[in-house]
């Protein structure tokens, strides 16, 4: 304490001390102070103005320098906010740059895994192309022992028809012969058997007759506006039926021209008709994608068949079965019907469009198709059995009376004849001026089934003999396109074109 004391006690002597020392010096300098002031003196307004003008500019630097210190304060922070995500990039990079070599790796693994599993694919591959050509080696074999299967049936079968047909003409003649002996004496069996020889006498069948070619238009009937594009004869009578562009369906006497009754009820055009086999039922095939099914007795509509999304071109009715009706339309199938109660039993798909098709037994239909092929069918499974090349594009499909061949039309104006048996073509029938009329030409055989007819383009109608290779009679008298014909079992022909019918004796 004492020392602290004597320490304030000095200081204070020497504070006294210094100013005494400056009040002296004060008064010493005095008289130049004021010597030294008076210039001083006369320039004081002009220092006052300066001053004033600095105290502006210091107070303009003033501003200044608080704006470029909120500037840099703003400065200081954004900066404090660019380092802050400066950081939060560099820790962004790091973790990316972790996963990125946590990648690579995966990368290295998933790479090597591509490559062993490229390595198998390959080999798959290899293994796959060896077992693929000893599938289609094995292929081709089993192709050549079907085909050579097939053939060797064929040939059996034909041999069989060949042995059972030897065996009927045996039959035949010698049933022909024991009548002969009976109604004959010796003279005449003489006689008939000289004719034998000379190959003027020919086996008959039950219920044959020749069919003698007509030459001469004995009615014209004025039967649909717009066209006839369907005719038909009921079974072992003269009725004779036709379809038309103007919805009806009319059935005519052959004999005398005269309108029996009108079937009535048809959506779009008639396109095909088709009797069943004990001439109950008459079905029309139409262009508004449905079939009309009537009693032929009284004309009552019995059905109306839907099913198809395009137009129906070609309708039969099966020959052994009465209530099953086949059908072909533009959508590329084939539909069997049941009669008795109006719905399709099954449908076939077909690869080109079926313009046409007839019955050839209860379970067997041949289809002409636009591709040019020759189709037949077994209706209970489904499948397509035999495939011929019939024409560039089959416009028409007529089975004979006893079911032994097939006449086939094209768009090549070509007439083709084949053998059912062995559905090879036993017969070509073609002239300069024959025309088939677009899809709408349906030719058609005789009764006895000697003698091809096939209306033209240019109204004529054109009559070929099977057995004999002679130049075809032509029947004038159509003024348009000849789109149908038929020919009844008593004898007369009938053939139509854009409006008429004309009945041929």
């Amino acid at each position: 304490m004492a020392e602290a004391e004597a320490g304030r006690a000095a200081i204070r002597r020497a504070l006294r001390s210094l100013k005494r020392r400056h009040l002296a010096e004060e008064g010493a300098h005095s008289p130049a102070i004021e010597a030294l002031t008076r210039p001083f003196a006369a320039h004081a307004l002009e220092w006052k103005e300066k001053a004033e003008n600095h105290e502006l500019e210091l107070q303009q630097c003033y501003k200044a320098q608080s704006r470029l210190s909120e500037q840099l304060v703003t400065e200081i922070e954004e900066g404090k906010a660019s380092k802050a995500l400066l950081k939060e990039k560099e820790a962004m990079i790091t973790s990316l740059q972790a996963e990125l070599e946590k990648t690579s790796e995966e990368n290295v693994q998933l790479k090597q895994s591509l490559d062993e599993k490229t390595k198998a694919l390959d080999l798959l591959i290899q293994e796959h192309q060896i077992v693929k050509a000893e599938l289609e080696q094995a292929l081709t074999k089993l192709k050549a022992a079907e085909e050579e299967n097939q053939s060797l049936i064929d040939r059996w079968m034909l041999e069989k028809m060949k042995d059972a047909e030897r065996l009927n003409e045996a039959n035949a003649m010698y049933e022909e012969m024991v009548l002969k002996l009976k109604t004959a004496g010796v003279g005449g069996i003489q006689h008939n058997a000289q004719q034998e020889a000379d190959g003027i006498i020919r086996r008959s069948e039950a219920g044959y007759t020749e069919t003698p070619i007509p030459s001469t238009c004995t009615i014209t009937i004025r039967a649909h506006d717009g066209g006839c594009g369907s005719l038909m004869f009921e079974h072992n009578s003269d009725k004779l039926i036709s379809g038309g562009q103007d919805q009806t369906v009319k059935i005519w006497g052959a004999y005398t021209g005269a309108l029996t009754s009108t079937l009535h009820g048809v959506l779009g055009s008639v396109n095909d008709l088709a009797m069943t086999n004990d001439n109950k039922f008459v079905v029309a095939a139409c262009s508004s994608n449905k079939l009309f099914v009537w009693e032929v007795n009284g004309g009552r509509p019995r059905h109306t068949l839907t099913g198809h999304t395009k137009n129906v071109s070609s309708v039969d009715a099966s020959w052994v079965k009465s209530f099953v009706v086949a059908s072909s339309s533009n959508d590329r199938t084939i539909k069997i019907w049941d009669l008795q109660t109006g719905f399709c039993k099954s449908t076939i798909m077909s690869a080109s469009n079926p313009n046409s098709l007839a019955f050839i037994d209860g379970d067997i239909i041949c289809s002409g198709h636009r591709d040019g092929n020759l189709r037949l069918w077994d209706i209970r499974s489904g499948k397509c059995t035999t495939q011929i090349a019939a024409h560039l594009d089959v416009t028409s499909v007529c089975v004979s009376r006893s079911k032994k061949f097939i006449l086939t039309s094209g768009r090549d104006n070509v007439h083709n004849l084949f053998d059912v048996r062995t559905l090879e073509v036993c017969g070509t029938f073609r002239a300069t001026g024959n025309r088939v009329v677009g899809s709408w030409g349906k030719p058609c055989m005789s009764p006895d089934e000697n003698c091809i007819v096939a209306g033209s383009s240019d109204g004529s109608v054109y009559i070929w003999s099977r057995l004999k290779n002679e130049t075809p009679t032509i029947l004038q008298g159509h003024s348009s396109p000849v789109l149908a014909s038929a020919w009844c079992g008593l004898g007369p022909l009938a053939t139509s074109d854009r409006n008429h019918i004309y009945i041929w004796s």
